[in-house]
């Protein structure tokens, strides 16, 4: 589908919901927007869900890849980067 018919759609739904919510009752109006609006929540959750999940992943894969360069050494299960070594110690003091 191109965008404009997608929108198109949007558009018609849109519509057709408020001219139902028109026609019906106070009661059933207050039933159907209450429906929706859990709805909208549950859609929003999602949403964020996949999203947090992305992220996670994306950071994952960075620790993963800084973990496996090699700019340190490994001392069995610990890893020791170059970065962590002293500097040597002056000998004339």
């Amino acid at each position: 589908m191109t965008p404009d018919r997608v929108l198109a759609a949007l558009a018609l739904a849109t519509c057709a919901v408020l001219l139902v919510r028109l026609v019906i009752g106070e009661r059933r109006r207050a039933r159907v927007d209450a429906a929706l609006r859990r709805a909208w929540r549950a859609v929003r959750e999602i949403a964020g869900s996949a999203r947090r999940r992305r992220e996670a992943a994306r950071v994952a894969e960075e620790a993963i890849k800084r973990a496996r360069s090699r700019r340190g050494e490994w001392d069995g299960n610990v890893y020791k980067p170059k970065s962590f070594r002293k500097p040597p110690r002056d000998k004339m003091h």
